[in-house]
């Protein structure tokens, strides 16, 4: 099934978890990027239409990253990934939630109601 021209940045420090999730979100058509860090994640940002955030990516505070992107206008979709317990500000600022242990079909689905939500404000 064909995404077209939907980007997704994967940010996530558990290498597998990364790996399971890239193979699926390109078995459905997805063009996907990859970053274990913070710092990774700002340099791959420009042109991505979705972010799938870990909020805890090793030591890093993912809900940094999430300020960052919902800052200014323009900016991607952002769909938190977690198994942690989430505040109030972290899911008010996000485009969608994800939580861990999730089904590969529901990772898809996540990132179209992203995309769907960031296109009908932009």
């Amino acid at each position: 099934m064909e995404r077209p021209d939907l980007r997704v940045l994967l940010v996530e420090d558990d290498v597998s978890l990364r790996l399971l999730c890239r193979v699926n979100l390109e078995l459905e058509g997805f063009s996907v990027l990859e970053a274990g860090t913070l710092a990774e994640a700002r340099v791959a940002v420009p042109g991505v239409d979705v972010v799938l955030l870990d909020l805890n990516v090793g030591w890093e505070d993912g809900r940094v990253l999430l300020r960052e992107l919902k800052q200014g206008a323009g900016g991607p979709a952002v769909v938190l990934l977690t198994g942690s317990e989430l505040d109030g500000d972290a899911v008010a600022l996000a485009d969608g939630l994800l939580s861990k242990p999730f089904a590969p079909g529901e990772l898809a689905r996540a990132v179209l109601r992203a995309a769907r939500v960031e296109s009908a404000r932009g």
